[in-house]
């Protein structure tokens, strides 16, 4: 009897974390009391060997690690005609492993969403994806089907609420529901994570669903868009005519070449990074030429306007109307999306006339856009988030072409005072890439890191996140590590270049 006993509740325990294709298919009955919900489909998928499965259709990229089985349910929220005559409603789908490690990842979207991405959780999570580590996943289109920069959503008002906050809180409320039904019991613990429009709806779960995560990681977060698009609009109307063209190839390399001349060594170490950002002190007006123009020397006019656009647009008063960009590595990178000195691309038209591009009026235009307002991530008093343990991880590729560090660090900066709940490094953390463009790759970076694994021993063990190691194709075999500012990667003066175990976070 005994030994029936111990045998019964072992395969209770088993039924609790493996759980398969049977189980799944009882998902397409799943109901949420008050939840005007549809599931579309309930699939089982078999486990994947390393370097099989997509990360997406839209890029060529594979997971290097093996993938175990899980069951995919597809869904939708609130599926209604919108005041266009389009269809709308919030689609998402979840992913939940036959080996549950207790966990649950809300996996952020991308540009203006529109699609209902692979719930995989590989966002700055090194080679090992959530789902490969047993975590249930979620993942949103927020509400409207559409091309990734495709706007015409906004013309209705329920559609425009689900991008902007909306469609993340229902997400996130039914996931944990989802899980609960499924594997018997809520998850331990709830994590999200997200890069560039991931990034702000990280920031939104922290400051309008304060309850919801215990860790969140945002990156590169497009947290003011209406204001870091009017920068790329001024920086691209002080390049004109031509922005791609204001530099040529042999200025960019001279450029570079020069920056790291002057900064490389601030950290320890010529590497070809700027890990001491804080102490490059690069100014364009040495480069000006002595006499004719050549490929050893830049004109008074590229000197002066690529000092001008990288400090920022300013009022006719003079007051910052967004924050500039740092001089790093990879604003000349080319690439999906360039560096900057490449020219800005602006990931939506804005209207604005660049060849006579006024600063005072274009901040007045996005200052009277209220209802683009609501999608900005900019709410600093994080008590309630803090107050139950919360763990807020932030990072930004220092060359991110498309949205300044700079402005992040403002925030955080504004966050630490506004919160309050003592210290915000008991409780928050920010972190620049040297050399990454957004969110991911660039020629002088090393854009491979683990902010998962940082934010789940911070909330689940108590340990600090105090460096976290990088790596990336740019330099195989090296390591860095990545220190929370204002701290920044030291090299001792002794040891393997290549080990960040050699390097020390100092100021």
């Amino acid at each position: 009897m005994r030994k029936t006993g111990v045998f019964c509740a072992l395969l209770t325990i088993m039924a609790g974390f493996a759980i398969g294709a049977p189980h799944c298919a009882d998902m397409l009955k799943f109901q949420a009391p008050g939840v005007p919900l549809a599931i579309t489909k309930a699939d089982p998928t078999p486990a994947s060997a390393p370097g099989t499965l997509r990360i997406s259709p839209n890029f060529p990229g594979t997971i290097p690690v093996a993938v175990p089985a899980f069951c995919r349910v597809d869904g939708v929220i609130n599926q209604r005609t919108g005041a266009d005559g389009k269809p709308y409603g919030i689609g998402f789908a979840i992913a939940l492993p036959d080996q549950w490690n207790g966990r649950f990842l809300f996996q952020g979207g991308g540009g203006l969403n529109g699609s209902v991405a692979l719930p995989l959780g590989s966002q700055a999570a090194g080679e090992t994806p959530a789902l490969a580590r047993g975590f249930a996943v979620v993942t949103t289109d927020s509400g409207h089907k559409g091309a990734v920069f495709d706007g015409s959503f906004f013309r209705d008002q329920q559609a425009s609420l689900d991008f902007y906050y909306l469609a993340i809180g229902e997400v996130a409320r039914l996931a944990k529901q989802m899980i609960a039904s499924y594997y018997g019991r809520a998850a331990d613990h709830s994590y999200f994570a997200g890069c560039s429009t991931g990034g702000r709806e990280a920031m939104i779960m922290s400051q309008r669903y304060p309850e919801y995560f215990d860790g969140i990681v945002s990156g590169d977060p497009a947290m003011r868009t209406g204001h870091s698009n009017l920068a790329l609009g001024f920086m691209t109307a002080v390049f004109q005519p031509d922005p791609k063209k204001f530099f040529s190839d042999s200025d960019r390399k001279l450029i570079v070449n020069s920056l790291l001349q002057a900064c490389d060594t601030k950290d320890g170490l010529k590497d070809g990074m700027i890990f001491n950002s804080r102490a490059c002190e690069f100014d364009p007006a040495t480069l000006v030429c002595s006499g004719p123009k050549s490929d050893s020397c830049l004109s008074r006019a590229q000197a002066d306007a690529m000092k001008r656009a990288f400090a920022g647009p300013k009022s006719a008063r003079g007051d910052a109307i967004y924050p500039g960009v740092p001089y790093d590595a990879g604003i000349a990178d080319p690439g999906f999306i360039p560096g900057l000195l490449g020219g800005p691309v602006l990931p939506v038209p804005t209207g604005a006339d660049f060849l006579h591009f006024d600063v005072d009026r274009e901040a007045a235009r996005v200052d009277a856009d209220k209802t683009a307002e609501l999608g900005d991530s900019t709410w600093t008093n994080l008590t309630t988030f803090s107050g139950h343990g919360g763990k807020l991880l932030f990072f930004h590729g220092l060359s991110d072409p498309w949205f300044s560090p700079l402005d992040t660090l403002g925030y955080y900066e504004k966050m630490a005072k506004d919160t309050g709940n003592g210290d915000v490094t008991s409780w928050s953390r920010i972190y620049f890439v040297p050399g990454m463009g957004h969110c991911q790759g660039g020629t002088a970076t090393l854009d491979q890191f683990d902010m998962l694994s940082a934010v789940v021993d911070w909330v689940e063990k108590g340990v600090t996140p105090d460096r976290v190691v990088a790596t990336g194709q740019a330099f195989p075999g090296r390591s860095r590590p990545l220190c929370p500012y204002p701290q920044h990667a030291q090299y001792k003066g002794q040891g393997d270049t290549n080990d960040a175990s050699n390097f020390v976070c100092q100021q």
